[in-house]
């Protein structure tokens, strides 16, 4: 749990720290449009906010706060999303950033549940995090089917017997996980599982982008919300009951 916990801390901050200073990642996209020197305001604030609360969530006395922090800051990012989600309701890649930081949110909460003393309010805490995450790997399951060879292009090709294959069978996995979090019938294990598999893509596919091209921002970006989505995943995990 302790390094759970300050993994999610951890990459929370870097995805902050990539996000300022990147303006064509995917979070800047989701600033309200008031202006260039508001936008950057507005940055600035969220930045400090995700930052802080990245390091809170790293120290146990401020474990509670920092997620506080850091699962407010995404529920903003989550409901600029729907603006486009309304726009374009039949597209599904408009759903796409909505569910991910959704899920970054369940390990929030998660966090929460797990410095809650109080046992009663912890449950139902760590049931609602349950939920929302199995919400949210639906929507990973329907992600991979319509994006299904964008997908298997991001698998190394030197990995038998074929990226397609593992495209099909990761998606497979994460129609499997979604059922058994929602039904919570061994909820913790699809949940560890389903943390190893995309935490196992991170290093396949991020982490060797990363260090042959260190420069590219949008590495450090795709790889911080693999990592930051793997452990909120396993985080979740410590909150279910079965």
């Amino acid at each position: 749990m302790r390094t759970g916990r300050i993994t999610f801390g951890v990459f929370a901050v870097v995805l902050a720290v990539v996000f300022f200073i990147w303006h064509d990642s995917e979070l800047w996209s989701h600033l309200p449009p008031i202006g260039v020197k508001a936008q950057t305001a507005l940055a600035w604030v969220v930045t400090i906010a995700t930052i802080l609360g990245g390091l809170g969530i790293m120290i146990p006395r401020t474990a509670r706060v920092g997620a506080s922090l850091v699962g407010i800051v995404f529920v903003l990012y989550a409901l600029a999303c729907i603006p486009g989600i309304v726009a374009a309701p039949t597209t599904y890649g408009s759903y796409v950033d909505f569910f991910e930081l959704l899920a970054i949110v369940s390990g929030a909460i998660a966090v929460i549940a797990l410095a809650t003393a109080e046992n009663s309010r912890a449950v139902v805490l760590g049931r609602t995090a349950r939920i929302l995450l199995g919400v949210c790997t639906i929507s990973f399951a329907l992600t991979q089917i319509d994006y299904l060879k964008e997908t298997a292009s991001q698998v190394p090709p030197w990995l038998p017997p074929s990226p397609m294959f593992w495209a099909v069978l990761t998606t497979i996995a994460f129609g499997l996980a979604a059922l058994a979090i929602l039904i919570d019938r061994s909820a913790r294990l699809a949940l560890r599982l389903m943390s190893i598999m995309i935490d196992l893509f991170g290093l396949a596919v991020w982490v060797p982008r990363v260090i042959a091209q260190p420069h590219m921002l949008f590495f450090w970006s795709e790889g911080s919300w693999t990592f930051l989505i793997a452990t909120a995943a396993w985080l979740v995990a410590e909150v279910c009951a079965s």
